[in-house]
């Protein structure tokens, strides 16, 4: 996937006032800044991908590719207001490109939802929830890559104290009556995900 162009369809389908380089030089400058190991933009290719083979359920599903591509726009692992100043950063582009309200306010609702904060979220919020999360549900060599890269975007944090705030984390997800949304990803990915975040969990407690 060309990523360069994959923006400039996205951007011109808008009909927006501003060209599409100036946004995405932006969007690349934030996704390859150096203390970034997993949300980078391999993670926004991974998302369009998975996007490409269930955007069939999306309901507004331009807005839901713009999600994606801002969701981690800001991503500060000293933060916890990540999200949220990325959906401002969005949806600042989006006003400032002559973008319509409504989709400038759904895509900011939708980045907001990437904080997993719902237990149950439905329509396109529950899709793009499941979308950034389907490298729970991926094969086990995968999925530890990307507790090793959310590490290393971690390494500032001790060890111990890591490895419990990434149990409750994970736990999280676990102890939920499905970790993703949609029957879609339930069926693709439900079953492996659970599989790896228990395991996840037990080496982290010390286990094997």
């Amino acid at each position: 996937m060309n990523l360069g162009e994959r923006w400039d369809g996205i951007w011109r389908s808008l009909t927006a006032a501003s060209t599409p380089e100036l946004i995405f030089q932006s969007l690349v400058e934030a996704y390859t800044q150096p203390a970034r190991a997993y949300h980078t933009l391999d993670h926004v290719q991974d998302c369009l991908e998975q996007l490409d083979w269930s955007r069939t359920f999306a309901e507004h599903p331009i807005e839901v590719e713009l999600g994606l591509w801002f969701h981690d726009f800001v991503y500060d692992t000293h933060a916890s207001d990540n999200e949220v100043q990325s959906a401002a950063r969005a949806r600042a582009a989006l006003q400032t490109s002559g973008v319509a309200p409504d989709v400038t306010a759904r895509v900011g609702q939708l980045i907001l939802a990437t904080r997993h904060q719902a237990a149950a979220a439905s329509g396109d919020a529950g899709l793009i929830m499941d979308i950034d999360l389907s490298i729970l549900g991926r094969e086990p060599q995968e999925f530890d890559r990307y507790e090793a890269n959310i590490r290393r975007e971690y390494q500032w944090v001790a060890e111990a104290e890591y490895r419990m705030a990434r149990v409750q984390i994970l736990d999280t997800f676990l102890q939920r009556a499905t970790v993703f949304q949609t029957p879609a990803f339930q069926a693709r990915y439900e079953e492996q995900a659970r599989a790896n975040l228990s395991r996840s969990i037990r080496v982290l407690r010390g286990g094997k």
